[in-house]
């Protein structure tokens, strides 16, 4: 794997927050939980990992291209990075990609993040549990599915290996499993409803 693809933050050592998704649009809401992220988990680093689709998703996003460039003029901190890794070594599925980044970056701590609503939803991910056996995994809230996202199925099967919201600060640095719950400041914004607002426009919808 070409190192210089993952960008400056995949350095031996670091303890590396990855924040998956379609970012179909990025959003400031993508940047305010990332914000977060780095101070209450302890990171060192957050890299966006833009992906060619979402699984879970019918539709095909905007082109790769117009989303990575968009994320890329979206955040303008120096700890917070925009990658297209997952296209350039072919993976799909988080637990895929995972797998490859642990394997070629062995030096580097890698903390998963995601919103509650991903949380609630966690289960029907391809090897979850895999996933949560390779890394800790930073849970941030979002609006109106904190119940629902702690009363999940893989919140309750995975009580045992929770992490309390005190020590979130130590989950990057801990051995998987470990995933931990904090409540932050709360933002709604939403890539689904800015995409039925039309906020790519024509141009940047297309696909390639």
């Amino acid at each position: 794997m070409d190192r210089s693809k993952a960008g400056v933050a995949f350095r031996p050592g670091a303890k590396v927050g990855l924040l998956g998704g379609s970012f179909d649009p990025p959003h400031a809401g993508h940047v305010h939980l990332s914000r977060e992220a780095l101070k209450r988990f302890g990171l060192d680093s957050i890299v966006w990992l833009v992906s060619p689709g979402n699984p879970l998703k019918p539709k095909a996003p905007a082109s790769l291209k117009a989303r990575i460039a968009a994320a890329e003029a979206m955040t303008d901190h120096p700890r917070i990075h925009v990658s297209g890794i997952e296209a350039d070594i072919g993976t799909r599925y988080t637990a895929e990609t995972l797998t490859a980044l642990t394997s070629h970056f062995s030096a580097v701590r890698f903390c998963w993040l995601m919103g509650a609503d991903n949380l609630a939803q966690f289960h029907r991910w391809e090897d979850w549990r895999g996933i949560a056996a390779r890394v800790p995994i930073g849970v941030l809230a979002r609006p109106e599915v904190r119940t629902v996202a702690l009363s999940s199925v893989a919140a309750r099967i995975m009580r045992a290996s929770r992490v309390p919201a005190a020590q979130s600060h130590r989950l990057a640095a801990a051995s998987a499993p470990a995933w931990c719950f904090v409540n932050i400041p709360m933002r709604k914004e939403s890539s689904t409803e800015l995409r039925a607002k039309g906020a790519w426009g024509a141009s940047h919808a297309a696909k390639t």
